[in-house]
């Protein structure tokens, strides 16, 4: 299976609305994988205020991580326009609020501090 960029993974989740976190989360371990800044420095077109907000906060935690650069276009995505709790579990929000990474944070974006954690 060919490791997709950023770009080809918005596509992918833009085609995987209903599971979009499988594609996500496999660019999540093919980055972690191959450390490539290369899957990272061409910008996808901004069309989605959530997904575009969570996969620029994602590149810069994994960048930040691996000690790679995080590339200029993450600071041109804005934040999500409502508080965003990915879990979608009410009794999870407060968790939410404490553990979110400030990559995550800043965007609007609440997540468990095991979000990105894979088996």
């Amino acid at each position: 299976m060919k490791t997709k960029t950023i770009k080809e993974t918005k596509q992918a989740i833009k085609r995987e609305k209903e599971h979009w976190l499988i594609p996500f989360m496999e660019f999540v371990d093919d980055f972690r994988r191959t450390k490539n800044p290369a899957l990272i420095q061409e910008p996808f077109n901004m069309d989605d205020t959530q997904i575009d907000a969570i996969l620029a906060s994602t590149v810069e935690y994994l960048c930040d991580e691996l000690s790679i650069e995080s590339p200029f276009w993450v600071w041109k995505i804005p934040s999500c326009i409502e508080p965003w709790f990915v879990s979608g579990v009410e009794h999870l929000k407060a968790i939410s609020i404490s553990e979110s990474p400030v990559y995550f944070r800043r965007r609007k974006i609440f997540v468990l501090g095991n979000f990105l954690d894979r088996v």
